[in-house]
């Protein structure tokens, strides 16, 4: 039987073609049917089979995601882009609230990014978001230091921030933590990438709440 998700209204005939494409491509791989739908997603906005072997995904984080959107949880993008990549599908879905942290900082905290301060202060705001980080390693360490220890906890977070300053230590902090995610190891990630995981999570738990 065959693992590859079936076709999606929500999804444009193209990227149907495109999906069509990485499923002829990809070879063998070790997700379950729900971890494929998020890494053809990611393939497909990066063009890169090399993300079959960076995803890595908590246990439960999906199937906690996927209730958490049904919910109509906020999601909280550490940068405008994210929110836009995700901006249509959460328009065709439950119209989850979309939080922008460097939008929410105002002024930077001393000693701080702009993009990690208005990360900790959505953090205060809303401790159990889903938080998807794909440009600021500075919004995922602050994140990863202050929300294991709170009694409400983020419903995932998604650590895929890209380049070579801090982007290795904030994804290896977010390995070791208790909290729910979906991760990019090595230097590799984009808000492409962030937006490509949220969407693929709004496509499953849209698909579910269907059925």
């Amino acid at each position: 039987m065959s693992l590859e998700p079936s076709p999606s209204p929500l999804n444009h005939p193209i990227v149907e073609q495109s999906f069509a494409v990485i499923d002829r491509e990809i070879g063998p791989h070790r997700f379950d049917p729900a971890e494929y739908a998020i890494a053809r997603r990611v393939i497909h906005s990066t063009a890169d089979f090399e993300f079959k072997d960076l995803l890595r995904f908590s246990e439960g984080a999906i199937s906690g995601a996927i209730a958490a959107l049904q919910r109509q949880i906020p999601i909280v993008v550490d940068v405008s882009m994210v929110r836009q990549g995700i901006a249509t599908m959460v328009a065709k879905t439950f119209c989850n609230p979309i939080v922008t942290a460097v939008e929410a900082a105002g002024a930077a905290l001393p000693g701080k990014t702009l993009t990690e301060t208005g990360m900790l202060r959505c953090w205060e705001q809303y401790p159990d978001a889903i938080y998807a980080i794909g440009n600021a390693p500075t919004a995922l360490l602050a994140l990863c230091q202050a929300a294991p220890m709170a009694t409400v906890q983020p419903a995932l977070v998604i650590g895929a921030p890209v380049g070579f300053i801090s982007v290795l230590e904030a994804k290896a902090t977010l390995a070791q933590t208790p909290l729910s995610q979906i991760r990019v190891e090595g230097r590799k990630g984009g808000s492409s990438v962030a937006a490509a995981i949220v969407n693929a999570l709004l496509v499953l738990a849209w698909e579910e709440h269907g059925s």
